[in-house]
Order: C-alpha cells, then structure tokens, then sequence
C-alpha cells in the first residue's frame, strides 16, 4: 500500500490559506476519485476538496476550523501501489489561475518606492508562523524574539494577524501594513494638544472603547457565522479607510421596461435564459467607466492607481442572508447576451455555494440592485479596494412631466433612483455626479427598437 500526500491546492490570486470548515470524509473512508474529502473556506468563498486518487482515507492533519496555508500536506490517502506519493501539486477540478503581472497604464511614471522593512530572521525560531504574520513582521521591524513573546489566540497558541496587529496598535504606533487595502492612518495630534480639543483622537479613543449591551431574560443571543464576522469586518475597515459621500439621480427608464417587456419571451426561448435588469445596468455602468476611466480606480497610499481591465462585481444575496460579491471579468468586452448569461450563472452558483474564489476577486467596481427589496435607493458601502459602488433602486410608476412640442405634459412613467456612493480621498463630486448622471443617461436613452 502507498501513501498519498493531499495538499491544500492553490485557490486564486492572492489567496494564501483557507480555513478547515467540515471533514466529508472521515478516517477510514474509502474514497473515489474526484470525491469531496473536505470543504474549505477562505475570506471570500466556500469551496470543496476533491481527491485526485482512490483509496482510504487514514489521516486528517488539521481539524475543523483550524487554518491552513496553500501547498500544505492537509490528508493522507491510502492508495494501492508500492511507493509512497508525495505530490509538489494537485490537479484539482478548480482550476489554478497562476498570477501574471498586470500592466497598469501610467505606472511607470510613479516614482519608486524604497524599502523601508527590514528582513527578520524567523530560522532562528521554532513557532510557526504564516506568510502574511512574516510579512507584517518584516514591515514593522519586530525581531523574531519580539515576535516569540507575542502570546497568540490561534490553535495551539498560534500567532495570527490580529493577534499582531494588536500587538502593533497596543505599542502606541499604527500597522503600516494592513491586509487587502492600505488605509492612511490620520496624523497623531500635537504633544501638548489634549485629546478633548483633537476630534481624531477622540474618535480613536472612543472607538476602543467597550461598548456595554443590556440583555434581559427574553433577548436571544445569536453568535455570527464566519461570513458574517467577514462582512462586519470588512464594513468597519471600509467607513474608516475611505470618507464615503453619495450623489443620486433620478432616471425615467420607461423606454429600458417597455423594451425588455417586449424582448423577454422570444429572448429565453431563443437562448434559453430569462433577461433581468441587471445585465442591463452592468452594461450602462461598463459604459460609463469607459467615458469617466477615473472611476476605475484603487489607492495605495498616496498612489492612484488606475485600472485597465474593467470588473464589474454584484452583489448577490445568500439564502443565509448574507451578502456575497461575484465578479464579471472584463465586461465592457461582452455584448448584452453574454452579460446576461454571465449574471445569471454567477447569480445561480452563488445562491448554492458553488462559487470559485477566483470569482469573488479582482473587481474594479460594484453594482448593488436595491430594488429588488423594494427599496427606492439606498447608500451603500465601497467595496474596497475600489473607490466607487452603484445602488439601483425599486423601478416606479410615478406622474413625471414631459416637454413635448404642444408643451409640458404630465404623464405616467418608470422611474428609479440611482445612487453612487464614492471615496472621496480621490473622486471628487464632480467625477461622482457626471459619473451617476451619465449612467442615468445611457438607461433613459434606450433604443426601443434594439435587436439583441
């Protein structure tokens, strides 16, 4: 009998670990080729772990809800054959995107940035330590005796990335490496300046606080799920890092109604797909990025870097109630057709967890539909790292009055709401509101007569 080696597969760019959710397979199991072993979470997706080889199942190396890094050996399969199998990859039904290096239009005219971390020397110590703890390590200069005497809350007493990062904060300095987005810390006030008279510190010593919730008898106590406790953070880390402001616009889209009205039977006969709104918006947003390009944008300290590749993401409720992201790549580049499919595949995978975390990543810009709460509109949270988010609102009839050649006339039309709410560290209310407006534009001069 041989020894497999399982190894926790390369999940996407910028994905470095994973978190062990639930063993599908127990040991002793006899296992199939391309059966599920284990499922697995990372920040963005759930995703299962299928087996490249037959045999049993004979060791677990991690348990559930412990973490583990890409290319680690995380089961042992008993395979029939004569030697061991110890594996550099595995083929997995997901497919390895390997991470090319983009070109970004104008980068070469920033100046270079010079190293300021030095590298910490981790041989010298026998705890263990992830990618990305090494990494903050490294920026912030703590040596490897400092790191040593840092007490961990992971398995095990292992160190994680909050555990140093409040190590970092409780110093009296602020990280100047943050995860995903680099956010600008405010300046510190002056020494002889009280923290009543400085409205940053006060937020900041206001903020670490601990809040006191009253419970009585009849209050029910709900712990949040791990994709809860995600989005929580990733909220919080979004209002502190960019300074939110929201421009809405009123657009008649009675032309756009009247036209899918008219086109919806015929299409999914034709195509064997229902046509929804949201392909619609995605293409007028696709547009609009294309008219205004500095929408399409990231910051990276005092760097703007602007995007070439146009990404737009949608947000995609869970029947959990919680929120997911999904991303159509280049989307300018497809017809309305290939939209529509592209939403409701995406659309369709996400409500059965069956996403691919290359899916959830590399958006340039969010597309948030409102509406199909019923709500009129709504002031949504930048998803960073992106600098701008679309609400769509609830389409209505309402009165509007029309200038016809006799005169003003009152008449009854589709209206919704469109709000964009935008970072303003870099899109000023200029750049937001022709932005907004020249999406309503393209929605409210739709081709009645357009052939799709």
């Amino acid at each position: 009998m041989a020894q497999y080696e399982l190894l926790l597969p390369k999940m996407g760019e910028s994905v470095a670990e994973a978190t062990v959710i639930k063993w599908v397979k127990q040991i002793g199991d006899s296992i199939d080729l391309d059966d599920t072993i284990l499922e697995i979470a990372t920040d963005k997706v759930d995703s299962e772990v299928p087996s490249p080889v037959a045999g049993k199942l004979v060791k677990q190396l991690y348990k559930e809800d412990e973490v583990a890094q890409v290319g680690d050996v995380i089961a042992i399969i008993e395979t029939e054959g004569g030697t061991d199998v110890k594996t550099e990859e595995v083929a997995q039904s997901t497919p390895v995107i390997e991470e090319k290096p983009e070109t970004i239009p104008g980068l070469e005219q920033l100046p270079e940035e010079k190293p300021v971390a030095t590298q910490t020397n981790f041989t010298s110590s026998e705890r263990f330590y992830s990618p990305l703890v090494k990494s903050i390590a490294s920026q912030e200069n703590i040596s490897i005796e400092e790191l040593d005497s840092i007490k961990g809350s992971g398995a095990d007493g292992r160190l994680n990335k909050e555990d140093l990062l409040n190590y970092i904060s409780g110093k009296g300095g602020e990280p100047t490496i943050k995860v995903q987005t680099v956010i600008l810390s405010p300046p510190a006030p002056p020494a002889n300046e009280t923290v009543a008279n400085n409205p940053v510190a006060v937020a900041q010593t206001t903020t670490n606080k601990t809040s006191t919730t009253s419970i009585n008898g009849g209050d029910e106590i709900i712990e949040m799920d791990r994709m809860r406790k995600l989005i929580a953070d990733h909220m919080v880390m979004s209002k502190t890092t960019s300074p939110h402001v929201t421009s809405f616009v009123e657009a008649d889209v009675t032309n756009m109604v009247l036209w899918r009205n008219k086109i919806k039977n015929s299409f999914e006969k034709r195509e064997n797909e229902k046509i929804t709104f949201t392909p619609i918006f995605v293409e007028a947003v696709a547009k609009a990025i294309k008219d205004f390009p500095m929408i399409n944008v990231s910051v990276n300290g005092t760097q703007i870097i602007k995007k070439r590749d146009i990404n737009i993401g949608m947000a995609a409720a869970l029947p959990s109630g919680n929120l997911i992201v999904p991303v159509i790549k280049n989307a300018d580049q497809l017809n309305l057709v290939g939209l529509t499919k592209a939403v409701n595949d995406l659309a369709a995978r996400a409500r059965i967890s069956k996403l691919k975390p290359d899916e959830t990543q590399g958006g340039t810009f969010t597309l948030t539909n409102v509406g199909s709460f019923g709500n009129v509109m709504g002031t949504p949270i930048i998803n960073q790292p992106q600098v701008a988010i679309l609400a769509v609102g609830a389409i209505k009839k309402k009165p509007a009055v029309l200038e016809t050649e006799h005169g003003d006339v009152i008449a009854i039309r589709y209206m919704m709401f469109l709000s964009l709410s935008y970072d303003h560290r870099v899109v000023d209310g200029s750049l937001g509101g022709m932005f907004v407006r020249r999406v309503a534009d393209y929605l409210e001069n739709w081709d009645f007569n357009r052939e799709i």
